[in-house]
């Protein structure tokens, strides 16, 4: 289990489209970092490239499954197939 420094929730990062990556200022002086593919895979942690210190991102993970398809589950909990 990771220590974080700080939770700092994806809105308060800035976006730079070009990389499609998040960034939030580190107290070291650099930016902690978080992709949108890391995002979409699940990750929660920034790291900071400089020094070691990690923030915890609050995110909503559904924000970033842009085309993922989810198979259909019967009240069951059986797959339905597509």
């Amino acid at each position: 289990m990771s220590t974080y420094h700080d939770e700092v929730e994806i809105e308060d990062f800035e976006y730079d489209e070009e990389t499609e990556t998040y960034y939030y200022p580190c107290p070291c002086g650099d930016r902690f970092e978080i992709t949108k593919e890391d995002l979409s895979n699940g990750e929660d942690e920034a790291t900071c490239p400089s020094c070691s210190l990690i923030v915890k991102v609050i995110y909503d993970i559904e924000d970033f499954m842009e085309g993922e398809k989810m198979p259909a589950v019967s009240p069951r909990g059986v797959q339905i197939a597509s």
